[in-house]
């Protein structure tokens, strides 16, 4: 990765230097044509079945996010994790801060903490899937559009899609001279940094280039006795960057997309004991602006990603051939104070060390990194012109991953361990107790189709159908055992799997306003395997086999009041056989391990709504109840050390899981946004307010008093100005997030301590903007 990034660095800052030059030269003036008035709403359009279509002609649940919303949702230099419950069924979470979030829909995901793990949820950036969890974690910025697909979207996407897709598009480079400049500032000296300029370089080339920088200062102390230290977690530097060029000629395109970013800063905070006993409320003393670590000096977190892909599309006449080239890598390391205390008082501790907040029974400051990762894919696509009653899209699909995975212990306080006594030496703090390796290749192929037939000017029905070959090899090794454990020889495991995916719809229009819609879908998520071999006494190697899913939904697509209305309502079940499920800490310690599921089941209602209710106001409203359940009477999960459990254990102590709901999975989910508009002197003055609610979750796979999340109801709140000047338009606004300071947990560390991770406290900014043309 390092050869990739000098090399490719050199020629892309010399190719934006050229480029900015260039569109400087070419921009024009151009003479101010008056606005109209909107009259009715946005068509929306998206690129759910990889053409572009009207949302309410396509026969999914599609939920896209732009314009406004992206802007008051991403404010306050917040990361991916802004789109969660802004849609219906989707949440988004982390135990690793700005990188690696985890999404959810319709109840299905995965909360696996391990840099291997696969979630049935993919996202795809610029028609590239990102198929590790760090590649998902990439700033979002100069996007033109968010679309949230539920349900399985196997035949076109493919890989890892059982729940849904989150897509992104990217702003495009036109022949059009036009950009940004953004910068905001706000609450703990965080400032966010936007820039994008584009424009024609050529009558048949054009280019545009995305920067980003967000940064914060660290604000979280640390008090605890002996490692006292301010400001020392809670702080980064996000920078990340785009260049794309674009070539159209009379029947052939090319895109490039070169991307990248560098994060500088600290992981999440972990909170031990955050819990009252018996209770999910946070202790009465509870302060996130505090933490009590014996290690937080030595916490940090690196990130490094970068990226190209090459889109070639060929307009043969009656039909397109499209090439999609993509290549992605990582590296990262982060480590942190795990455990969320300081001290230790546990069976394997020293006696006379005092411990805070509260008994800390296992000390554990650990890190993982990814040295080295890289993804090659490629698509191939041949698609007819949509123009007749019959059309068609066929194609083929390749990927190829090779992952390197490092994981870390040590020894926060200096403790040396012997069969008889316990040592202490402050200047040992942090030493390295433990280390082990993992390396996976997957090489996966498909082919695939679509095809629609238009049976008359109001039916028209699509199938399709997909044949996927996955294959993994992984090899782990303990190299070090940090618990006595000592090391093992290497293990490989080589699990792989073939499977053939279909989907059914049919879209029946029942006025020029109404459409109604039914799909069936069945696809799979291949093996997955875990390799946490670090504290296990054993090789830690875990394997769980294909999930399959089959999913039935039906909908109706209206628009309303003379199109100054529209009401979207979707209703699922869904049947899943062998559900991959993790089984994340617990007793059994920091680690986790694969696990399969008999059967799963879920059901549930999404309704999504926008109206214009006159030229200055404008709501959305969405809602979504999801109903899911484990059912397999003897499936046992590992439970916590301290915790309140309320499921029936075991001889072992392990929680029978049957019964319950899937980990992060709430019933109900609401949001709500409301913009009003005025025109105002020589511009327009606009007020913007968005609100979501987020039912309880359970945060893991057994239930408990502590680990049942809360509810969340979190606001935010944007006012500003806008105006125009010659060929450029200003803003000034601000703004607020989490406009009640609501404080809940929203995720946990359960091989210990009752340790609790927190969502954002309230954050107050502003922002200037200027956009030229």
């Amino acid at each position: 990765m390092r050869k990739f990034k000098q090399s490719s660095l050199a020629i892309c800052i010399q190719a934006i230097v050229a480029a900015s030059s260039l569109l400087a030269v070419q921009a024009v003036s151009a003479e101010e044509a008056p606005k109209a008035k909107v009259k009715g709403l946005e068509v929306i359009e998206v690129t759910a079945r990889k053409r572009v279509e009207n949302a309410q002609e396509v026969p999914v649940a599609v939920s896209a996010l732009q314009g406004d919303n992206l802007d008051a949702f991403s404010s306050a230099a917040m990361d991916i994790r802004f789109i969660n419950a802004r849609v219906p069924s989707l949440t988004v979470e982390s135990s690793f801060g700005r990188t690696f979030p985890r999404f959810y829909m319709r109840g299905l995901g995965n909360s696996d903490f391990d840099l291997n793990a696969s979630q049935p949820v993919s996202l795809v950036v610029d028609d590239v899937v990102q198929e590790n969890p760090i590649l998902k974690g990439f700033p979002v910025f100069d996007v033109e559009r968010v679309e949230v697909l539920g349900g399985p979207q196997g035949t076109l996407f493919g890989r890892n899609t059982p729940a849904g897709l989150v897509k992104f598009d990217s702003v495009k480079p036109s022949q059009d001279f036009e950009g940004f400049a953004s910068l905001s500032y706000g609450s703990k000296n965080t400032t966010d940094l936007r820039a994008a300029v584009g424009g024609g370089l050529t009558d048949k080339l054009s280019a545009r280039i995305s920067v980003l920088r967000q940064d914060r200062d660290s604000y979280i102390d640390n008090t605890a006795p002996g490692f006292e230290q301010n400001d020392v977690l809670g702080g980064y530097t996000d920078q990340a960057a785009r260049i794309q060029f674009l070539y159209e000629d009379d029947d052939f395109s090319a895109l490039f997309n070169y991307h990248m970013r560098d994060l500088d800063g600290k992981p999440v905070a972990f909170y031990a004991n955050a819990f009252k006993d018996g209770s999910n409320d946070l202790a009465d003393d509870f302060d996130r602006d505090t933490v009590q670590h014996d290690s937080a000096s030595r916490s940090t977190q690196q990130v490094e990603t970068e990226g190209a892909s090459l889109k070639l599309e060929f307009d043969l006449g009656d039909y397109v051939l499209t090439s999609i080239s993509g290549y992605e890598s990582a590296e990262l390391f982060s480590r942190s104070d795990v455990d969320g205390g300081y001290g230790c008082n546990g069976e394997f501790c020293a006696s006379d060390i005092p411990t805070g907040p509260g008994d800390i029974l296992v000390e554990s400051e650990t890190a993982d990194g990814i040295p080295d990762h890289q993804q090659l894919t490629q698509e191939i696509r041949l698609s007819s012109n949509f123009d007749g009653n019959f059309n068609y899209q066929v194609g083929a699909f390749y990927f190829n991953e090779d992952l390197d995975i490092e994981s870390f212990s040590y020894d926060p306080l200096g403790l040396a361990f012997n069969p008889v006594t316990f040592g202490y030496d402050a200047a040992e703090r942090g030493r390295q107790t433990g280390y082990s390796v993992q390396h996976q290749e997957t090489t996966a192929w498909a082919i695939f189709g679509s095809f629609d037939y238009d049976f008359s000017d109001k039916l028209q029905v699509t199938a399709g159908l997909r044949y996927s070959d996955d294959d993994k090899e992984l090899t782990s090794q303990r190299l070090i055992g940090p618990i006595g454990n000592g090391s093992n020889d290497p293990v490989t495991v080589n699990p792989n799997d073939s499977h053939v995916s279909w989907d059914l719809s049919a879209t029946y229009k029942y006025t020029d306003d109404v459409n109604i819609y039914a799909r069936i879908a069945d696809t799979f998520r291949a093996p997955s395997i875990q390799g946490r071999s670090l504290f296990a006494f054993g090789d830690g190697v875990s394997i769980a086999e294909s999930e399959t899913i089959m999913s039935y939904e039906a909908g109706i697509k209206a628009d309303i009041l003379d199109g100054f209305g529209r009401i979207n309502t979707t209703v699922f079940y869904f049947d899943m056989d062998d559900q991959q499920l993790t089984s994340v800490g617990g007793a059994d310690g920091n680690t986790a391990r694969l696990l399969n599921a008999d059967k799963t089941t879920g059901y549930g209602l999404e309704v999504n709504s926008e109206f214009m209710l006159n030229d200055n106001w404008s709501v959305t409203a969405s809602a979504s109840y999801n109903k899911t359940e484990i059912k397999q009477d003897d499936l046992t999960a590992p439970v916590c050390v301290q915790c309140t459990v309320l499921d029936e254990t075991n001889e072992n102590g392990r929680a029978f899981i049957d019964g319950n709901s899937l980990p992060h999975a709430p019933e109900w989910i609401y949001s709500f946004t409301a913009r009003y508009s005025q025109e105002l002197g020589d511009g327009e003055f606009y007020a913007y307010t968005d609100w979501s609610y987020r039912d309880e979750i359970s945060f893991f796979l057994y239930e408990s008093e502590e680990f049942t999340g809360k509810s969340l109801f979190e606001g935010g709140f944007r006012t500003g100005y806008k105006w125009d000047g010659d060929d450029t338009e200003y803003e000034v606004a601000l703004f607020v997030r989490n406009i009640t300071d609501e404080q809940q947990a929203i995720g946990a560390v359960d091989f210990s301590n009752n340790t609790a991770i927190v969502n954002e406290e309230r954050f107050v900014g502003a922002e200037f903007k200027v956009a030229f043309f």
